[in-house]
C-alpha cells in the first residue's frame, strides 16, 4: 500500500538507489522502508535498486530489504533512469568516487560516514557537492545518532541557552568485538579500505556528536592511538558485518588502530576529551557523552537511547540533581510519528529519521545536515588526531574550522 496526502494521491517518487548491502545497507534499506509509512513525506521513497560486485548475494540481499531490481556495476545503478538519489553503504576507499560521478550525472546523494578516507577525498567530495548543489542537487553525509531523539532534544536544549557557556565536552564510544586475536582480518582493520580503525570507525561519530550538540567545531587535538593485535588470520570468505567469517590459517597485518585516546578544544575555548575502542571487554555500542556547562550538564548513554540526563544547575542545591527525561513524549523530536508516551524505539529508528531529513531537503532544496562540508569537518579532525599521535601527542590544529549546521527542524 502507497503513502497518500491529504488529497487521496500519492506524492510523487523519489526513486532511490543504493551501493552496498552488508550492515548498513540493511540498516538504510530499513530506514527507507519505514520513513514514508511512518511519517507525512513530500516525496515517497521508492527502492528501485541496489548495487553490489557479488551477483548472488546482491540479489539475495534485494529480495530479503525490498529493493526492485539489483546491479552488479554502481555505474549502472547510477545510470539509471528510475534512480533520483544514490546511498552510498561501501567501505570508505570507494565513496569518493561513487559519491562524485553520482552528483556529476545530476543524483542527489547520502554517504555513509566517515565522508571519505582522506582530507583530501573528503576535499573533492565537498567541492562536488557544492558544484551540484548549485544545480539543485543534495548531498548529505550520514551520521545517524545525530537522529537518535534524545540527542536531537539534547542539541535543542544547547542551542537554547540552557546549559549556557560550554565548559566541557567528553565522548567516549568502546566496543569490544575486537579483544578476541583470532578475529580474522576484516577490511575494517585494512587502511587501504577503512581509512583508519577505532578512530574513523567510532571516533567519527564521536567527533560529530561533540561538535553537533555544542554547536561549534574543534579547533586543536592531542592524540594517542594504539594497535595491540598487530596480525590476524585471514578471511576464507566474505564477513558479515561485523561478525567473523571463516578464517585460513595465514596471518595478515592489521594496519588501523584498535583505540584512540585525545583531548581537544572547541571554538568557544571549551574543552574536551574523547576515547574510540573496539577492544573494550564486555561494551557492545556503548556511546557515553556529558556536556558541563555554566547553568548545568547533558548527559547520554546509547545503550538508554529513551533517557536523556539533565542536570539544571540555577536551582536551589536542596533539590538540584540529574533529572531523567524519557524522550517519548509527541512533542520530543521525531516522536510524532511513533508510539504512545513510554514505548521505547531502538537503533534502527534513527535511519528512518535520516530518510526523512533527506527527504524533506530534497523536497524543499534546502541545505540537509550533516552537509558534506560537516563531514570534511569532521575528517579534519580525524586526520589531526592522526598527526598528532604520530607526533607524540603534539598539539595538533584542525585547519580550517567549519561551521557546525544550524539546529534541525526536527530539534527545536
Amino acid at each position: 500500500m502507497e503513502p497518500v496526502t491529504e488529497s487521496g494521491t500519492a506524492p510523487p517518487a523519489l526513486g532511490i538507489g543504493m551501493v552496498g548491502y552488508a550492515f548498513m545497507g540493511a540498516a538504510h534499506s530499513q530506514g527507507w522502508r519505514t520513513a514514508g509509512r511512518v511519517f507525512d513525506l513530500p516525496l515517497r521513497p521508492v527502492l528501485a535498486a541496489v548495487a553490489g560486485r557479488d551477483a548472488d548475494a546482491v540479489r539475495t540481499a534485494a529480495r530479503r530489504h525490498g529493493w526492485a531490481a539489483a546491479e552488479t556495476d554502481w555505474r549502472a545503478l547510477i545510470a539509471r533512469d528510475d534512480v533520483d538519489l544514490v546511498d552510498i553503504c561501501t567501505p570508505g576507499d570507494s565513496h569518493a568516487e561513487i559519491a562524485i560521478a553520482a552528483l556529476e550525472a545530476g543524483k542527489h546523494v547520502l554517504c555513509e560516514k566517515p565522508l571519505a578516507n582522506s582530507v583530501a577525498e573528503a576535499e573533492a567530495m565537498t567541492a562536488a557537492a557544492e558544484a551540484a548543489g548549485a544545480r539543485g542537487r543534495i548531498a548529505m553525509v550520514g551520521f545517524n545518532y545525530r537522529r537518535v531523539p534524545a540527542l536531537a532534544y539534547a542539541r535543542g536544549l544547547v542551542a537554547g541557552g540552557r546549559l549556557g557557556a560550554l565548559r566541557h565536552v567528553r565522548v567516549t564510544y568502546l566496543q569490544d568485538w575486537l579483544v578476541d586475536p583470532d578475529f580474522p582480518l576484516t577490511w575494517r582493520l585494512e587502511r587501504e579500505h577503512a581509512g583508519s580503525g577505532a578512530l574513523g570507525d567510532l571516533g567519527a561519530h564521536a567527533v560529530d556528536l561533540a561538535q553537533y550538540l555544542a554547536g561549534e567545531p574543534l579547533v586543536g587535538v592531542s592524540a594517542l592511538t594504539e594497535t595491540f593485535v598487530r596480525e590476524r588470520p585471514l578471511l576464507a570468505g566474505a564477513a558479515a558485518g561485523l561478525s567473523p567469517g571463516p578464517a585460513r590459517g595465514a596471518h595478515g597485518r592489521v594496519t588501523v588502530d584498535d583505540a584512540a585516546l585525545f583531548t581537544g578544544r572547541l571554538a568557544s575555548g571549551a574543552l574536551a576529551s574523547f576515547e574510540a575502542t573496539r577492544m573494550a571487554a564486555g561494551r557492545k555500542n556503548a556511546l557515553r557523552l556529558e556536556i558541563n556547562g555554566e547553568h548545568g550538564s547533558l548527559a547520554f548513554d546509547l545503550e538508554r537511547l529513551n533517557e536523556l540526563s539533565f542536570h539544571d544547575h540555577t536551582e536551589p542545591a536542596v533539590t538540584a540533581g540529574f533529572r531523567r527525561i524519557l524522550v517519548t513524549e509527541p512533542g520530543h523530536p521525531y516522536l510524532e510519528g511513533w508510539w504512545p508516551p513510554g514505548h521505547a524505539l531502538g537503533y534502527e529508528h534513527t535511519f528512518a529519521h535520516q530518510a526523512r531529513d533527506l527527504v524533506h531537503a530534497v523536497a524543499t532544496g534546502t541545505a540537509p545536515a550533516p552537509s558534506f562540508a560537516e563531514g570534511l569537518q569532521v575528517q579534519r579532525v580525524l586526520a589531526a588526531v592522526e598527526e598528532s599521535a604520530r607526533n607524540a601527542a603534539v598539539y595538533t590544529p584542525v585547519l580550517p574550522s567549519l561551521p557546525v549546521s544550524p539546529v534541525s527542524p526536527a530539534s527545536r
